[in-house]
């Protein structure tokens, strides 16, 4: 049997917006949501899910363990704050750009917005959600 025979293939997984789930690991001050993952579509690699921070809030610090994890904003303007040796480094986004997070990398995300809220789309190399809550961004 040859490598494309179609036994070997599993059959795409449709998740509903309706279907996406919010047990998964949380953050103080956003709220995440799984849509691809192996609870809602027997993903055994990646993690795919959003995230929403509501306006005028920070979430707590954390890092996502050994995964990487890929950011695109999709609405709001979401900063996010992370640890550079002794210092607090800040990257403002808008809509449409991209953040890479390092495996381990200590950060928040906040929503400097007073009435808009910030959505960002969350991919994570790990099959779930990898989330260690820190009690500052310096460990």
């Amino acid at each position: 049997m040859s490598e494309t025979s179609e036994e070997t293939f599993r059959p795409l997984r449709l998740v509903r917006a309706a279907d996406i789930s919010p047990e998964t690991a949380q953050t103080g001050g956003m709220r995440r949501l799984a849509g691809v993952s192996g609870a809602t579509a027997g993903s055994r690699a990646i993690w795919l899910g959003q995230t929403h921070v509501a306006p005028a809030t920070r979430s707590a610090n954390h890092h996502h363990g050994e995964s990487e994890t890929a950011i695109y904003v999709v609405s709001g303007n979401p900063r996010f704050v992370f640890a550079d040796g002794d210092r607090e480094r800040v990257l403002d986004t808008a809509p449409g750009d991209y953040i890479f997070v390092p495996p381990h990398t200590p950060h928040r995300e906040e929503n400097p917005s007073p009435d808009t809220e910030a959505v960002v789309v969350i991919a994570r190399s790990t099959q779930e959600a990898i989330v260690v809550n820190l009690p500052s961004l310096r460990g």
